[in-house]
């Protein structure tokens, strides 16, 4: 339990210097992605709820024969049901980005960390990495199936805590034990960029990270503090994991040179 909480304050501290390497390294630019990530969900988000409300209101209208209703009222009738099916699939859409918006951004950053972590590490280190094609779209591939991972256990672990949620005590510990739960799968996403660079297996990165659990979770809390942020949480957490990304790499590289 010392080394836990030892290895979270690595974590923690790590932050700090990554924010000093960012704006002194000249790193800052790479908070560009995640602009543009948000124009691309703002606007992929408004496209898919219009084209699935259309299909919905198809579907809906079919059912009931509205479309082609003549009744007196008809039009008024088509309208409520259309704002209905619209709002509805809003605050879906909402829940969703709640629940699951942090490893939309990870598969969607993925790239973008994967070539930040190398520029940290080499920053850090001197190790430098000829860019490769073929090697860039492996790590955006390990990135992706890290990320999808991690977020199947994680909704398994949601599944059991609404369950356990009827008993009381439990129920009430259940939120903060799933904060600390996601903090620790964000934070195995952020450090597995630097970890396949020392050729782990995916495997092996999993016993890496359990060893190192502190470092995890500490990396991932901050990630998990914005994702709480009602409606702009996922915007604002999208900045906040380019820091996460240098962070991980530190305090990452920091435990692999102890070995």
């Amino acid at each position: 339990m010392a080394n836990f909480f030892k290895e979270f304050g690595t974590g923690l501290s790590a932050y700090g210097k990554a924010v000093e390497i960012i704006f002194s390294k000249g790193l800052w630019w790479f908070f560009l992605f995640p602009v543009l990530l948000n124009v691309l969900l703002f606007f992929g988000g408004f496209a898919a709820v219009d084209y699935l409300t259309e299909l919905a209101k198809n579907w809906v209208f079919g059912l009931i024969n509205n479309e082609n209703a003549t009744y007196v009222g008809a039009a008024y009738v088509q309208g409520v049901l259309s704002g209905f099916i619209w709002v509805v699939l809003k605050i879906l859409f909402f829940f969703i980005f709640a629940y699951i918006g942090g490893f939309i951004v990870i598969v969607l950053m993925s790239p973008v960390f994967s070539i930040l972590s190398e520029k940290t590490e080499a920053i850090l280190t001197g190790n430098s990495y000829p860019f490769d094609a073929d090697q860039l779209m492996r790590d955006i591939a390990r990135g992706v199936l890290i990320a999808t991972r991690n977020l199947f256990i994680e909704l398994g672990y949601i599944v059991g805590v609404f369950v356990l949620s009827f008993i009381p005590i439990i129920g009430q510990l259940g939120a903060i034990f799933l904060f600390f739960v996601s903090a620790y799968f964000y934070g195995f996403s952020f450090m597995d960029y630097t970890i396949e660079r020392q050729k782990y297996s995916v495997s092996q990165s999993v016993q890496f990270i359990r060893q190192h659990k502190g470092i995890a979770i500490a990396n991932g809390v901050l990630f998990s503090l914005f994702m709480l942020i009602p409606f702009c949480g996922v915007t604002l957490a999208g900045f906040v994991s380019i820091i996460s990304v240098v962070a991980a790499t530190i305090s990452t590289q920091k435990v692999l040179l102890e070995k």
